[in-house]
């Protein structure tokens, strides 16, 4: 599973990118200061079950304090997108290329509307952040369209001709999108077009294939970043209005990671996405530092609950993709060979069954499945009960 990070350039998408991940990533305010993606670890929040079983847990991967487990995702830094990127603009469509592995989209605009189009500083609240929104959704669209229609007229006579399964054959062209045959069916029907005679389609009909597919493929949050700057909030306001299909989370990327610098160094005690930091070296904080702190507390958490940063990463995978965290376990035993408790989380998708989740801890726990435990519950579950989030799951199988 991946997240990735996406918008036009010099807008905070690699400051957002790094204080999610605190991986060494170039930031510049200039255009085009990420070229090659950059791939790294963020990390979601899930409310650890340990303290139901009055344990410390010990987690392989992530951490976990004071009960807030912080679980391990993929993430890619695509670099700066503009207008017409699909027509080879910018870094064009090797920006789009490097999109295809992503799951989920974390659109970051600057809504305080201090870029132009081109990713250029202008003046503060003189840009609109909705341009950013629509032309993005535009150039997926478009990159999507230009891999469907490739030798669409003839593809779609040999598909009638052949009396070929029209979704079975889209969904091989747009394999590589991650566009399965049930989506490309939702899609026809949706739409109402004649699966019997694809060379009727129209290009109109294609690009809201292209649209539908889209969505369902690359869902999309809108990272509001920027939200402290002066007259930001009501550009924030308003984008909630106009775009009411999409998650719109203000964010401000720079304090978040100021933040977790601080916490890396010492200098403070913070839980990312807490709506408070707690300073534990005060005499190693220098003026600017302090007052930076101050301007955090009051101006961002204070008014907004947390950074945005962690929120936007949570919503992401648990609204959007509507992931969930599954903890291995036994009932009379949490810890692994080395007396680790609890070290494993795993998220996993929606509608995940016991069988699921037996595959995605090994294959052959898979194939010689007998039966599952609820470990809070104690109760045996069949391979066909779905999970659910927090569940903690004792694979029993076979040898």
């Amino acid at each position: 599973m991946f997240v990735g990070v996406v918008g036009k350039p010099n807008i905070g998408k690699s400051t957002f990118f790094k204080a999610a991940t605190l991986a060494e990533v170039e930031i510049a305010n200039y255009p085009f200061a990420t070229i090659k993606p950059n791939h790294a670890v963020g990390y979601v929040r899930v409310e650890c079950v340990d303290k139901e079983f009055g344990k410390q847990c010990n987690p392989r991967f992530g951490s976990c304090t004071n009960g807030i487990r912080l679980v391990p995702t993929d993430m890619v830094d695509v670099a700066g997108l503009v207008p017409g990127a699909h027509e080879g603009l910018g870094m064009g469509n090797q920006f789009l290329d490097d999109l295809r592995q992503a799951d989920v989209l974390v659109h970051v605009i600057d809504i305080a509307g201090t870029t132009n189009e081109k990713g250029e500083s202008v003046e503060v609240l003189s840009y609109d952040p909705a341009n950013d929104i629509k032309f993005l959704e535009e150039e997926i669209d478009m990159w999507y369209l230009g891999i469907l229609k490739r030798g669409w007229e003839k593809f779609a006579r040999q598909i009638q001709q052949e009396k070929q399964k029209v979704a079975r054959a889209l969904s091989k062209q747009l394999s590589g999108l991650k566009v399965t045959e049930v989506m490309v069916e939702d899609a026809i029907n949706s739409l109402k077009l004649d699966p019997e005679s694809p060379v009727k389609w129209t290009d109109e009909d294609l690009h809201k294939i292209a649209t539908y597919l889209r969505k369902i493929t690359k869902p999309m949050i809108i990272a509001a970043n920027k939200i402290d700057i002066p007259g930001a909030e009501k550009n924030y306001e308003r984008i909630k209005q106009d775009f009411p299909e999409y998650l719109v989370v203000p964010c401000s990327a720079e304090s978040e990671l100021a933040l977790r610098e601080a916490a890396k160094h010492n200098l403070i005690e913070y839980t990312p996405g807490n709506n408070d930091f707690k300073i534990i070296a005060s005499d190693k904080l220098n003026e600017k530092q302090t007052k930076a702190l101050e301007f955090i507390k009051e101006n961002v958490l204070n008014k907004y609950g947390n950074t945005g940063v962690q929120q936007v990463l949570d919503d992401a995978i648990f609204k959007l993709l509507k992931y969930f965290a599954v903890f291995p376990g036994g009932v009379n035993n949490l810890t692994d060979s080395d007396g680790n408790v609890l070290p494993d989380c795993f998220l996993m998708p929606e509608n995940t069954t016991a069988l699921d989740f037996a595959y995605k801890l090994h294959t052959d726990f898979g194939k010689n499945f007998i039966r599952a435990i609820d470990v809070k519950t104690k109760m045996t579950v069949g391979k066909e009960h779905k999970l659910k989030h927090r569940d903690v799951v004792e694979i029993v199988s076979g040898k």
